[in-house]
């Protein structure tokens, strides 16, 4: 498994509208796109930051995970995201060497990107995703 950079952190907000303008105006880094994701139940927008970028998780419904993360521990870094070439390879590679993945088969991520989540218990506390593909 090669990982190649640091795709994106996500942080969860309970509103992009609230939250955008900080980015925006008071740090000068405009967001690229925004994307809606219904079967994550989520609204997602990108903030390019040099060779990586911030992605705002804001949940549309009780049934997003993101909420609960909201609910339990409030506004913050999500998860960081790693770029791989190959995630099918990855996700095998992690099952062998005995690591917990959220999902056994890569799901379809913002900008059709596949995406896979290692359980934070076998991260260190950390959520991570898996990124392939370009997404935005």
């Amino acid at each position: 498994m090669a990982i190649s950079h640091i795709d994106h952190i996500g942080i969860a907000v309970s509103s992009l509208e609230n939250v955008m303008p900080f980015y925006e105006k008071g740090l000068g880094i405009p967001v690229k796109e925004t994307e809606e994701l219904p079967d994550k139940h989520l609204k997602v927008a990108f903030i390019p930051v040099g060779d990586t970028r911030i992605e705002l998780l804001e949940p549309t419904s009780e049934a997003s995970t993101v909420h609960t993360f909201l609910q339990k521990r409030g506004e913050g870094i999500h998860h960081i995201a790693y770029h791989v070439d190959d995630i099918e390879a990855a996700i095998a590679h992690l099952k062998e060497m005995g690591y917990r993945l959220l999902s056994d088969t890569p799901e379809i991520g913002a900008g059709g990107s596949k995406i896979v989540f290692l359980h934070p218990k076998s991260s260190f506390g950390v959520l991570i995703e898996l990124v392939e593909g370009e997404g935005h």
